[in-house]
């Protein structure tokens, strides 16, 4: 019910029911650091051959990265953050035409992650568009805001044509042809989730997204430019801040990547917190395999005699595990290890 929704309510002092995780399950918010060091790359780099070295680092250490001079105007970056804001405060009604809690619908505002499923829910109201090919599914998005259609269906197709790009770089680095990955991945499917997080009233007992890792093969996430909220996992211990920087996109690896490298790439662990003084919102873009693309290890990243971690299976396959889970799970790879 659409009365689920955070933000048509004000949460002024106290989490309502069933957003209060176990004590074993917080933030933990005083042991989140800052990194120096996370990747920041510069894609206007006349220096080709290092731009890709520095990409292939960062996806074996982090499984992130940062990226700057990506092409993409600051103009339409904050035309987008704006529609988008102003969507999730339109009134409660106009935003109820939109809500659905089936996760297999295509185009719908929801709230938490998998509200059938889940027994603690996430501090994150999210509308979900797929956006591939547009046509097909601009019709039957948001009319109100006037301008959602024309301006997210502009950032759609230029994150779209960044993200392949990105996909020839960490072809490059993995020592195949540039359009190895994106032949494998097939006609790759496009999402988004505008991700909208409430003032929280105590955002030490609650996510706005658990720790997770992402499905799908690239995730590029547009952040508040002025609220940080992403965490990721580094090392598998010590949880990092990424804090925003102006203009620059994130790009997480997704499972697939992980599998396809064979293990070498990481699809990273992260999660999303809240904020008692200020709202927050971010863009996530990912691109997803076609539903009968194989994913499997590539031959040519499996060491002599030795067997890939991963099995061959279908995206489909896959993408219906994940689902089937909690969010917070362990990694759904761990059901396609081995030659089962």
């Amino acid at each position: 019910m659409a009365t689920q929704l955070l933000s048509t309510v004000a949460h002024r002092d106290t989490l309502p029911e069933g957003y209060t995780r176990p004590e074993n399950d917080r933030p933990q918010l005083a042991d989140v650091v800052t990194d120096s060091n996370i990747p920041l790359i510069d894609l206007a780099s006349p220096d080709k051959h290092r731009v890709i070295a520095e990409i292939d680092q960062a996806c074996r250490t982090y499984g992130f990265f940062q990226i700057i001079n990506h092409g993409i105007s600051e103009e339409l970056l904050e035309k987008v953050m704006a529609v988008g804001l102003e969507f999730f405060r339109l009134p409660p009604e106009e935003k109820a035409k939109l809500y659905s809690d089936e996760p297999s619908k295509k185009i719908r505002l929801s709230t938490s992650f998998n509200v059938r499923k889940e027994t603690v829910h996430n501090w994150r109201d999210y509308l979900r568009l797929h956006c591939h090919p547009l046509e097909e599914f601009v019709p039957d998005w948001p009319s109100n805001p006037e301008t959602f259609k024309e301006i997210i269906s502009t950032y759609c197709c230029e994150v779209r044509l960044l993200g392949l790009r990105l996909l020839g770089a960490i072809s490059l680095g993995l020592g195949l042809e540039e359009d190895y990955i994106e032949n494998v991945l097939g006609e790759q499917e496009q999402h988004m989730a505008v991700n909208y997080y409430p003032r929280c009233p105590k955002p030490d007992l609650t996510y706005g997204l658990p720790k997770h890792t992402d499905p799908n093969a690239l995730t590029i996430l547009l952040m508040d430019p002025h609220v940080s909220g992403l965490q990721v996992l580094k090392d598998g211990a010590q949880w990092i801040a990424v804090d925003p920087r102006p203009n620059a996109l994130v790009v997480n690896l997704g499972d697939q990547l992980q599998a396809l490298s064979n293990g070498a790439y990481k699809s990273v662990w992260h999660r999303a917190v809240v904020n008692a003084a200020r709202e927050r919102l971010s863009v996530a873009s990912f691109l997803c395999p076609c539903n009968s693309a194989v994913i499997g290890p590539v031959a040519k990243l499996v060491g002599d005699g030795d067997e890939p971690v991963y099995r061959s299976y279908t995206y489909d396959e896959y993408y219906k595990k994940f689902w089937s889970r909690n969010l917070d799970q362990d990694h759904c790879l761990e059901l396609f290890t081995g030659q089962k």
